[in-house]
């Protein structure tokens, strides 16, 4: 089996076992994923954080968001401009939340685009490396890229479920690592 044949199969695997998580499960490991995550990571006032906000099965982070905006973070979504580009959109509180793409909701055209210097990944497959899977459109792999061309070097730290998991990761030449992971068990890094 080749490498993109192999991932396809572990993202389809993961994402099943993400979807049999009951709905009850899900907030309560997201509830504590804020209790790790909230004061885990150092950041100064004003950094640049992006979010997401949940589609599917994903870990529900608008409290974690919240903490951190609490703590001073500028946050930011991801809007998925075409099917190559997502850009980040600054999130201020009493912003109108718009279709965004990819099933997705953010801030609307008028949003300031910003560069993340810490981004929160969500993503079907880990493993204990930092390596991830995505979900096959390389959307976050692009974005990622285009920041360090920039001369930017964001935080990757991914946010999954433990049971999204496995033993090892194909990394491919473009794969970009996380730095660190958050689930409900708790903050860990590479």
């Amino acid at each position: 089996m080749n490498i993109k044949d192999l991932k396809a199969q572990m993202r389809n695997e993961r994402l099943a076992a993400r979807d049999q998580l009951p709905a009850e499960a899900r907030t309560e490991f997201s509830l504590r994923m804020a209790d790790h995550g909230g004061d885990a990571f150092d950041f100064e006032p004003g950094t640049i954080i992006s979010g997401f906000l949940p589609i599917r099965s994903e870990a529900d982070i608008r409290p974690l968001m919240a903490r951190l905006k609490a703590r001073g973070a500028r946050l930011c979504l991801p809007i998925v401009q075409d099917k190559m580009t997502i850009v980040f959109r600054e999130l201020v509180t009493g912003a109108e939340l718009v279709d965004t793409g990819f099933g997705t909701r953010g801030p609307g055209p008028d949003a300031a685009v910003l560069d993340p210097e810490i981004l929160l990944v969500p993503l079907s497959a880990f493993d204990a490396l930092g390596n991830r899977i995505g979900y096959g459109a390389g959307h976050y792999d692009r974005a990622i890229a285009r920041l360090l061309q920039k001369g930017r070097d964001p935080r990757l730290i991914g946010i999954a479920f433990d049971c999204q998991e496995v033993a090892e990761v194909p990394a491919e030449p473009h794969d970009v690592r996380l730095q660190a992971i958050l689930t409900e068990s708790g903050f860990r890094t590479f």
